[in-house]
């Protein structure tokens, strides 16, 4: 058998595998005579059917199949001796009436050779940064909800303002019955809030849903239907069941054990610290998830080189369990070609730098995501061999080791990044961020 490679430009070429009848017919011989010795056929013994007969039956299938055998050692073992870094699968160029009872017979195969890049992490546009900024109206806010979470509910007889209103809203038409609850605030117009203050417990109304919620996406949320059909209901019957007076909790020392263990904290001033501190924390995650977004759409703008793009699309008509038309394949391709770039810059990324993650390196992070995790819930760091069982149980799930190597990395890249690119931060609110980070482009 011979392999050949011929190419055609810098990302593609063709393979070519040569096959000769001595290559495959002591094998083709060998699995001949083992069919002979299991077959059953009417009228012979089994293991005594003339060997000519199995070569009727059975011959030019197993020679196929043993050819096919070397096709894919051949190619294999070509691809991995010349070190060829190749974009996806090799995809056989078509031929029409194969003679499989020739002397030689030869198969070519497409294959899509991954680019020679570099990448510059010096940048002249700085990229922007983001701090979001944790204010004092942020942190009144958080203690607000903490009083009103661990606050008590005392029952009323009467709807007023900020009175938490509970009830069934029902439509039989089309199967709604759900179970609601608001404040008046978020009732939109007046005649409407005037017509739930005359309610008492066990009363109903009927309401119409145009313009009954302040916010439209808020009648989706309490009657439980998609937006397709909101339009579609016009009224809904309405069942007060319970009204509650939300008292919050007191700011004491009570409150203080319950949220961060006994002691922990002191005072409301400790209190404010902690909740900032945790609030920045926080917040460093989802700003360093956008700005590494970022530099990956910087890195993909402005890293240039070519990809086999023809070969690629070719290639994707069939490599899924479904085959695609060659446009399903195109529009795959446009989806996916961003991705594949990242990849590639990602690869020569770590290549450059020589990032290595090796086992120590992903258990002793997974150490540190596990003390994190207690330290959020409160919980002290375990002993060093509880930590050293529990990252071992995780670990011994192939999923759980791939999310942690790739949180790892991420985490490595990401400290690359800011050793070497440069940035322009900007500190904004946290509303702002949110805007920011999941507009559309």
């Amino acid at each position: 058998m011979k392999v050949s490679k011929k190419d055609i430009d810098k990302l593609n070429s063709i393979i070519s595998i040569d096959i000769e009848k001595n290559d495959f017919e002591s094998n083709v011989e060998n699995v001949l005579k083992d069919y002979r010795k299991r077959a059953n056929i009417p009228g012979f013994r089994k293991g005594h059917t003339p060997i000519g007969l199995i070569k009727k039956q059975y011959g030019l299938s197993v020679k196929v199949d043993e050819i096919n055998k070397l096709i894919q050692k051949g190619l294999s073992d070509y691809l991995s001796n010349e070190k060829l870094a190749i974009l996806g699968n090799p995809v056989p160029v078509e031929k029409n009436n194969i003679d499989w009872n020739a002397d030689k017979l030869t198969f070519d195969f497409e294959i899509g050779l991954s680019p020679k890049l570099e990448v510059s992490l010096k940048n002249k546009k700085a990229i922007p940064s983001f701090e979001i900024d944790v204010d004092k109206k942020m942190i009144d806010d958080q203690i607000k909800n903490i009083q009103n979470q661990y606050g008590k509910l005392l029952a009323q007889n009467r709807i007023e303002d900020d009175f938490e209103i509970n009830g069934n809203f029902k439509n039989e038409d089309f199967k709604i019955d759900n179970k609601s609850n608001f404040k008046l605030k978020d009732i939109k117009g007046k005649s409407n809030k005037e017509l739930l203050k005359k309610l008492t417990i066990g009363d109903s109304v009927e309401l119409k849903t145009k313009g009954l919620f302040t916010k439209d996406s808020d009648l989706t949320f309490h009657i439980k239907i998609d937006d397709q059909k909101k339009d579609e209901i016009k009224v809904v019957n309405f069942s007060l069941t319970e009204i509650n007076k939300r008292v919050p909790a007191d700011l004491d020392q009570e409150l203080f054990d319950k949220l961060f263990g006994k002691n922990s904290i002191k005072s409301v001033t400790e209190l404010k610290d902690k909740l900032k501190k945790d609030a920045e924390s926080n917040f460093a995650n989802q700003t360093d998830q956008k700005l590494l977004n970022d530099i990956t759409e910087h890195l993909i703008d402005n890293t240039k080189f070519e990809l086999p793009d023809k070969f690629l699309k070719k290639w994707m008509q069939t490599a899924g369990e479904k085959k695609l038309t060659e446009q399903q394949a195109n529009e795959e391709y446009e989806k996916s070609e961003k991705g594949l770039r990242y990849q590639l810059i990602e690869a020569k990324i770590i290549e450059q730098n020589d990032i290595k993650i090796d086992h120590i390196k992903i258990k002793d992070f997974a150490k540190e995501l596990i003390k994190s995790q207690m330290k959020q819930y409160g919980q002290n760091s375990p002993e060093e061999k509880e930590l050293e069982s529990i990252a071992q149980r995780i670990l011994s799930n192939k999923d759980e080791v791939k999310r942690i190597s790739d949180q790892l990395l991420s985490k490595e890249l990401l400290e690359l990044f800011k050793n070497n690119l440069k940035f322009k931060k900007n500190k904004v609110s946290y509303e702002k961020f949110i805007e920011m980070a999941y507009a559309k482009k």
